[in-house]
């Protein structure tokens, strides 16, 4: 791929257009590499270094094909404020150039028996990315986007996942309607739900949440005739953070 169209992936629509997205940093390159070895299609990333990477590349990063650039290009690289020495250009698997190359038969990111967690219109980079680590840490569970979500591969999600999507099942511009076709029960929390320290609320297919302000449309909820479930408090404030309610789910349902 030629710089002048790396350089614009840190925009959703070129990362779509071209099939790539972008990770900074040592930690993220480190993940790639484990990723690379059980998901193929991550071994066509290309590494972009400055000189003073190049022997890092060798050691920690070999496999890849690394590109040497000047540290004013690894700036117009970067999204962040101090660029670091080292940035990947990463295949998206859901792109129709990189599907063919792709592992299916990794059962990380394959699993019949995953559970799902549906965010629905979720906005906020860090919280999406807060929730891609959580699903990581406990692993069998798919997490599905709907329409008007923020992109997973936002250099922000990106960063805050620490590596965390290699290891996780993402499926991007999935509607409230296709879910009904797709599964038969449906939880989703709510002040007025039952505890989810019910054991009921681990015989459920999929996990419904909303947006940070607006929640899942009331009407959606009806129309899937989505069980309600709550998380208790002391009553002090009104709600939760959605990165935080999605984790305690995860966690309760991986008891």
């Amino acid at each position: 791929m030629k710089f002048d169209n790396v350089k614009k992936l840190h925009q959703k629509k070129y990362r779509t257009e071209f099939g790539h997205y972008l990770l900074e940093g040592e930690h993220l390159v480190l993940e790639l590499q484990k990723a690379a070895d059980t998901q193929t299609y991550l071994k066509s990333s290309i590494l972009f270094v400055t000189p003073d990477y190049e022997g890092w590349a060798k050691q920690h990063a070999a496999g890849f094909t690394c590109s040497t650039i000047t540290s004013k290009k690894m700036a117009q690289l970067s999204d962040t404020k101090t660029p670091p020495g080292i940035i990947a250009c990463v295949p998206l698997s859901s792109h129709p150039t990189n599907q063919s190359d792709r592992n299916q038969s990794d059962t990380t990111l394959n699993n019949a028996t995953q559970r799902c967690i549906y965010l629905h219109e979720v906005q906020d980079p860090g919280n999406l990315g807060t929730i891609i680590r959580t699903l990581a840490w406990f692993g069998n569970f798919r997490l599905l986007l709907s329409p008007n979500s923020v992109d997973p591969y936002n250099p922000k999600v990106v960063r805050s996942s620490m590596g965390a999507m290699f290891h996780v099942a993402i499926e991007q511009d999935v509607s409230l309607l296709a879910l009904d076709q797709r599964f038969k029960r449906f939880a989703y929390l709510d002040m007025q739900g039952e505890n989810i320290r019910s054991p009921k609320f681990a015989e459920y297919e999929c996990y419904l949440f909303g947006n940070e302000a607006r929640g899942v449309p009331r009407e959606a909820l009806m129309a899937c005739d989505a069980e309600a479930f709550t998380i208790t408090g002391s009553g002090a404030i009104d709600s939760l953070n959605l990165a935080s309610a999605v984790n305690m789910s995860v966690y309760q349902l991986s008891e």
